[in-house]
């Protein structure tokens, strides 16, 4: 069988403070232009089965701006006749059960489309060219522990005569991890018994091992995710184990420029290698631009307003400042007022889903524990 699988679409996340007509952020529609092509793109591929491997959506209750992106895609696919696969990830699963997923709104829907989002290993026998396949499908779970009971059962259920399919959302202990990220569950690779796995959770496209892969994000998030790394889809032949990544093309750029090395530039100079670097900019793109051992009082003198007109081609342009080493005196927080800073930064945090005031209670127990055994 020829499948076609989509990893992280992040639906809904929006950031740098710019927008598209109508007052959509820039960045969330290009995560949705992202996603469609890479819906297009796997149709075109003629799949005999489709697989979404988890973070779609940015956060477990989408808005309706998302829900319907998913919804036109669910029916695009539909349209085409190809059996469907949905696992939920680590952003769009709740963190209190109850609360209920996004995924099963759209089940009620599209009925014949097969989700894995109730905290529960499922198996779905999938009929097509040859044998089919088997795909065992473990969704993003509360815990490690409930993880590594469902991949048991995954591993137990494997059919002896057909080719199983496991699709899972974890970080694997073996890859290095390029920045943490929220309700992750790392386990060991050795934990993912099947013939072939295709993983969600990565943000860029990685053959893990033999018969192991992670299929990539459909954009660039952050700098973090690899960015000259392309992003796509993946395509996986069942009956040769094959497992190829097909690119999106005219996505928005995120582009580290040559670093200006600033020791001992006069302002006059930081100005002229900095304006000449921002005209470098691609048309469109989500740029940075290192300053390396600059003077702090440089810094501050730069012309910010011909900064932009210079850069004016780019989405976004920002300076990483490196200061020299400057000496300067620094107040540490006293003991007593740890308290209050812990609730200042919980009103500044989305805790969908969690109790506020029990994460706060837990903090202020947490930190007089250490100031006691520090004592």
């Amino acid at each position: 069988m020829r499948v076609a699988a989509i990893g992280d679409a992040h639906l809904g996340r929006s950031y740098l403070p710019y927008t598209v007509e109508g007052g959509v952020n820039q960045r969330e529609w290009d995560f949705e232009r992202s996603f469609e092509a890479a819906v297009a793109l796997a149709l075109a591929q003629e799949p005999d089965l489709v697989i979404w491997l988890g973070d779609i959506f940015d956060h477990p209750a989408p808005h309706y701006r998302s829900f319907r992106v998913a919804q036109r895609a669910l029916a695009a696919i539909r349209d085409h006749g190809v059996p469907t696969v949905v696992i939920s990830g680590n952003h769009d699963t709740p963190r209190l059960p109850g609360r209920g997923s996004p995924y099963s709104a759209l089940a009620d829907t599209f009925r014949e489309v097969h989700f894995a989002c109730r905290l529960t290993y499922e198996r779905f026998d999938i009929t097509g060219p040859g044998s089919g396949v088997v795909v065992h499908a473990v969704p993003q779970m509360l815990s490690v522990e409930a993880t590594l009971e469902a991949l048991g059962q995954a591993g137990a259920s494997r059919s002896a005569d057909r080719t199983n399919l496991l699709i899972t959302h974890p970080r694997i202990k073996q890859l290095e991890p390029k920045h943490a990220d929220i309700n992750e569950i790392e386990i060991d690779l050795g934990t993912l018994e099947s013939d072939l796995v295709l993983l969600g959770h990565y943000h860029f496209h990685a053959r893990v091992t033999e018969g192991i892969w992670y299929a990539g994000s459909t954009d660039t998030f952050s700098f973090a995710d690899d960015p000259d790394r392309p992003k796509g889809i993946v395509v996986l032949d069942t009956d040769t184990g094959e497992c190829r990544h097909v690119a999106l093309t005219d996505q928005r750029q995120l582009v580290t420029l040559e670093s200006v090395y600033a020791f001992g530039l006069s302002p006059s100079e930081l100005s002229e290698q900095v304006m000449r670097r921002a005209a470098t900019v691609p048309d469109g793109a989500v740029a940075r631009l290192y300053l390396e051992g600059v003077d702090p009082e440089a810094y501050r003198l730069l012309d910010r307003q011909l900064l932009r007109e210079v850069a004016g081609a780019a989405l976004d342009l920002r300076l990483e400042p490196q200061f020299q080493a400057v000496a300067v005196s620094a107040e540490l927080p006293r003991m007593e007022t740890l308290g209050g800073q812990w609730d200042s930064f919980l009103t500044h945090q989305d805790l969908a889903g969690l109790d506020r005031d029990r994460v706060r209670d837990l903090g202020h127990r947490y930190l007089q524990d250490a100031v006691e055994s520090a004592g």
